[in-house]
């Protein structure tokens, strides 16, 4: 017997839909974190009445339990995602988490409370991005996954460069009502988005046998190039001579048994694409931290045009975000992570030649910033397309080891916990190096991270180049 549809299952379930609201829950995380930053000093000392003194390792307390929280609950929310039928519940559940924490912001008159808060924002990060980025490979595959990844980390950093900006003027004109009314009004778009998406997996089932068939085929993309993959033969990213390669032997120990996606932390290129998720978060804090003091220093700018200057480094992001992507699902992750992680390495350098000075030297830190972004671009999507690319290897090569749902929501709270380590290291390293060795030096050893990153790509990113194959053999 045929279910009765619900109405307007085609544009619930379209990809169109569903990968615009995963882009507005991830907006929304970002969007609420940055407009909730400028005013934590505020809010420590109107309401909790802390000594100024006092306020500054509090505000650095609170931005460590966000990022502390997103790490430890990455993993758990993964491996709960990939055991539910459904992405859809663990995503509203992480949308509620952050309700409640921006309740709690507005109302929070004690350290403890804002700290809770601080935490379930933190929850809220680990749960949207887990489950939001599984539910894209889901609906796009791996076949699209680059470009839209790049569409829409270029899409979120808008969020992340507007929330600051927007949070410290409507602060200016109305206060906290203000401020948090805006996050609410976001908050409520972004339910609705949720309530309303209709994963591809579910309309498949209220389609007749015949259109059941295309929509599964749709919404398991990963078994593409399992039961036809003569059609894709070519494709960089699927070589059928190397699935042998990923075969796991039986007899495995029970934590493997038990999280399997355990076992592919030893492939190299999977530990590679971890390291650039990492570098990659380290690049965005180490700009967030050190652009508006440097700014300042130079320029003697206060917080709003510091805030400005990100335009600079996002719009490029934004613009390449998307063209880059498609670049790494047509040839491949390897030459956007070669090239782009090498391409940042005389940029960085170059920010060595910003000086004290009026219009002409604010135009060349803009330039320099423009230029990064457009590194910060190329770099977008080859972490997460490698990832997905060698842990769907496992998936296909070991049928039924990783469960009905395979392992990709294991694998996103995986690289979520890598890329929110590199949110909490990048800028305490990036600020000791600034205060040890200065601005130019400190972006020195930051070209040289890149170019590291870049020489284990070309090693290991999409395997190995042919010319080291043909020196093993």
């Amino acid at each position: 017997m045929a279910k009765s549809k619900p109405i307007g299952l085609k544009w619930r379930s379209s990809t169109l839909f569903i990968v615009s609201t995963v882009g507005i829950g991830l907006f929304t995380d970002l969007f609420l974190y940055g407009l909730v930053v400028p005013i934590l000093p505020f809010i420590l000392q109107d309401r909790v009445s802390l000594p100024y003194n006092q306020i500054q390792s509090h505000v650095s307390g609170l931005l460590a339990a966000y990022a502390g929280a997103s790490v430890l609950f990455s993993i758990p929310a993964g491996i709960i995602a990939d055991r539910l039928p459904s992405r859809q519940l663990p995503f509203l559940v992480g949308l509620t988490a952050l309700l409640l924490a921006t309740l709690l912001l507005l109302l929070g008159q004690t350290v403890a409370v804002l700290a809770l808060a601080r935490v379930l924002q933190g929850i809220s990060a680990a749960v949207v991005w887990t489950i939001g980025l599984a539910l894209v490979m889901d609906t796009v595959g791996p076949e699209n996954l680059g470009k839209t990844i790049g569409s829409i980390f270029g899409f979120i950093s808008i969020g992340e460069l507007a929330a600051p900006v927007l949070g410290g003027v409507v602060y200016k004109s109305a206060g906290y009502g203000g401020v948090f009314g805006l996050g609410f009004a976001i908050l409520a778009v972004d339910f609705i988005m949720r309530i309303l998406i209709i994963e591809k997996k579910t309309a498949a089932k209220y389609e007749d046998e015949e259109g059941e068939a295309s929509n599964s085929h749709a919404a398991q993309p990963e078994q593409d190039a399992e039961d036809g993959h003569e059609e894709t033969e070519e494709d960089p990213l699927i070589r059928k001579e190397e699935s042998h390669e990923y075969q796991i032997p039986a007899g495995q120990p029970r934590a493997i048994r038990s999280y399997p996606i355990l076992y592919c932390l030893k492939d190299p290129r999977l530990l590679t694409a971890l390291l650039l998720s990492f570098v990659q978060a380290s690049l965005l804090a180490t700009f967030d931290a050190t652009i508006p003091t440097e700014a300042q220093e130079l320029f003697n700018f206060d917080s709003l045009k510091a805030g400005l200057l990100f335009i600079a480094l996002v719009l490029p992001y934004l613009v390449l975000g998307p063209v880059a992507g498609w670049t790494v699902d047509r040839y491949g992750p390897k030459p956007a992570a070669v090239i782009g992680f090498g391409y940042l390495v005389p940029v960085l350098v170059l920010l060595r030649l910003v000086r004290s000075g009026g219009k002409s030297q604010i135009i060349v830190y803009c330039a320099l910033l423009a230029l990064c972004g457009l590194g910060m671009g190329v770099i977008g999507s080859p972490a997460l397309v490698e990832a997905s690319y060698v842990v769907g290897m496992y998936d296909k090569s070991n049928p039924d080891f990783f469960g009905a749902n395979g392992p990709y929501a294991q694998l996103y709270g995986i690289t979520n916990m890598v890329f929110s380590s590199g949110l909490t290291v990048g800028p305490l390293i990036a600020g000791s190096l600034k205060d040890a060795i200065g601005y130019g030096n400190m972006n020195l050893v930051v070209a040289g991270l890149c170019l590291l990153t870049a020489t284990l790509s070309l090693i290991y990113v999409g395997g190995k180049p042919a010319i080291l194959k043909k020196r093993r053999e």
